[in-house]
């Protein structure tokens, strides 16, 4: 969150697609959170102290917590700094599979008061339920699904301690043992006693930027099997104690089958550890491109993710930054090399102003090419004062993907509601009415979440692939799901995390455009090598890795 007194060295420029016009879609995303039952307000524990944590704020994850096949929803939650006050839990909402959900938290297991941060989903023991991982200022926790939407905390039992300033977190099999590890992002070394008192004026207290605070590691948690998991981080050299880290994305980038970890840092460098395939990882960042800003300085990094937005087969990098900063899109060369292509584009210049936390790729038009989604809000009520042209509340942006590199800020048009400004934080993805296309769930710091549902006809084809393993993890998490239609290729590899402190659906939702079907390649962890050939669109599929296709659903009735 650097440069919270910087002026504005360059202003947005008019928007830019290399000379193609962005065509007409006629979607939008609607505002259904009151009529879907979603009723939650974030608590950031404010109460005039002006602690750091208030600035940053909670994730939101969609998951299938019940095993019906339909993606629910869970609400990460702060609570109040003293004791005696406000009653402040997280929320999980039933999907009841008609565009309406029912609030469960109470007696779910889930209903446990802690300063909430960021979310992980993952099926760490391979039983077929998705458990939930919770990073906390006073502790996280890891929760056991136990089936029927009900979670036990099992924390102590399993060996997890991070009583930290944890972050973002995702569940990735680094040493490709069919057991799913945990990578968990720390920001800096504070708590109540250990708050800096910081002023603008000299008199009055302000919130303080995080390089007032010395950074923290990142911890790697190996899963042991039998429920128990060893902290890793050190021998496996991710244990930078240097770092101040909000967002982590997990992605193979220079397609060896192994998974690697970028990890985006608030005013130090990025992180990008290459898995040497020993249980050991190598930091590239600084000779890959992706440690710094065009300028060679460290930004405030936020969220982050990756994937193939332009159809190389490669991996590529997308990071939130802090206002003045614009967002980071580094193009993978093949190389090991990165280069950053906002500086030059639309995506770099639309974002100049906005203060990025939530931030993903995904497919919101169908049409086979990733687009760009951000989550926006500033962390100082008052910036309007200092620089009038950033504001505390900011609206999302969305970026078409042309193709051939080119994007178009099409967030003006995809309606009223969508364009309200906001204190955006997490931000999710998943199509949680089944009828094919993403939806955008949003949380933001000390207000409301929002649900928005995409609308307008979208005569796009697709296919939604959901995997289970056997050999290998069974999410399939690291897996890597390539399609083959009359337009050209695809691919996606299955991952947690990504966002900011955000959980987005683990099935892989395929745009198609006017292809009518697809052959699909999978690439599992364990090795194992998949093809199924001519598969009509417009299904969900579910892929088993021993017996192959198990499943196939259409799309709810609209």
């Amino acid at each position: 969150m650097r440069g919270w007194g910087l002026g504005i060295g360059v202003l947005a420029g008019a928007l830019f697609v290399g000379g193609a016009k962005a065509p007409e879609s006629g979607i939008t995303f609607t505002d259904v959170t009151a009529q879907a039952g979603i009723h939650f307000t974030h608590n950031s524990g404010r109460a005039g102290k002006k602690y750091l944590p208030e600035t940053l704020g909670s994730g939101c994850a969609f998951f299938d917590a019940d095993g019906d096949g339909w993606p629910d929803i869970l609400l990460i939650n702060g609570k109040d700094w003293t004791p005696g006050g406000r009653k402040s839990l997280p929320a999980l909402y039933h999907n009841n599979h008609n565009g309406t959900f029912t609030d469960i938290t109470r007696g779910s297991g889930l209903d446990i008061e802690m300063y909430g941060m960021g979310v992980a989903i993952g099926d760490y023991d391979n039983d077929g339920r998705d458990d939930v991982y919770i990073t906390a200022l006073d502790g996280d926790h890891l929760f056991h699904n136990e089936g029927n939407g009900k979670f036990r905390d099992v924390t102590k039992a399993a060996g997890i301690q991070n009583a930290s300033f944890g972050t973002s977190a995702a569940w990735v099999d680094f040493d490709r043992d069919g057991k799913l590890d945990l990578f968990v992002a720390n920001y800096v070394q504070w708590s109540p006693k250990q708050d800096l008192w910081c002023s603008l004026d000299g008199a009055t207290k302000s919130y303080c930027t995080p390089e007032s605070y010395k950074g923290t590691r990142c911890r790697l948690f190996h899963n042991l099997g039998g429920g128990r998991f060893e902290d890793v981080a050190e021998k496996a050299g991710v244990a930078d104690p240097t770092s101040k880290s909000l967002g982590v994305a997990v992605l193979d980038y220079n397609g060896d089958g192994w998974p690697d970890i970028f990890v985006a840092n608030d005013t130090q460098p990025n992180k990008l550890y290459r898995n040497n395939r020993n249980g050991t990882f190598s930091e590239e960042g600084m000779s890959a491109g992706v440690a710094y800003g065009e300028e060679g300085v460290a930004r405030g990094a936020m969220g982050a993710d990756s994937a193939d937005y332009d159809r190389s087969g490669r991996a590529h990098l997308l990071v939130g930054n802090f206002s003045n900063q614009m967002l980071g899109l580094y193009h993978n060369e093949g190389n090991g090399l990165f280069v950053d292509e906002a500086p030059s584009s639309t995506v770099g210049r639309s974002s100049l102003l906005s203060l990025t936390f939530g931030v993903f790729f995904f497919d919101y038009d169908l049409d086979g090419y990733p687009d760009i989604f951000t989550a926006n809000g500033h962390i100082d009520e008052q910036i309007g004062r200092v620089q009038p042209k950033v504001s505390y509340r900011e609206a999302p942006l969305l970026f078409r993907n042309l193709g051939d590199h080119h994007f178009a800020n099409v967030t003006a048009a995809m309606g009223a509601a969508f364009n309200r400004p906001i204190v955006g934080r997490g931000a999710a993805y998943a199509d949680f009415d089944r009828d094919g296309d993403l939806d955008l769930l949003i949380s933001t710091n000390d207000g409301p979440a929002y649900l928005y549902r995409n609308d307008g006809g979208n005569r796009n084809h697709w296919l939604t692939i959901r995997l289970s393993g056997t050999k290998s993890n069974r999410d399939g998490i690291g897996a890597v799901i390539r399609l083959q239609s009359a337009s050209g290729k695809q691919s996606n590899m299955v991952h947690s995390g990504s966002s900011y402190c955000s959980q987005s659906d683990l099935a892989a939702t395929f745009g198609l455009g006017k292809d009518t079907s697809a052959s699909i390649e999978i690439e599992w962890p364990s090795g194992t090598k998949q093809s199924i050939g001519n598969v009509a669109a417009n299904q969900f599929l579910t892929i088993d890795e021993s017996r192959g296709m198990i499943a196939r659903e259409p799309p709810a009735a609209r």
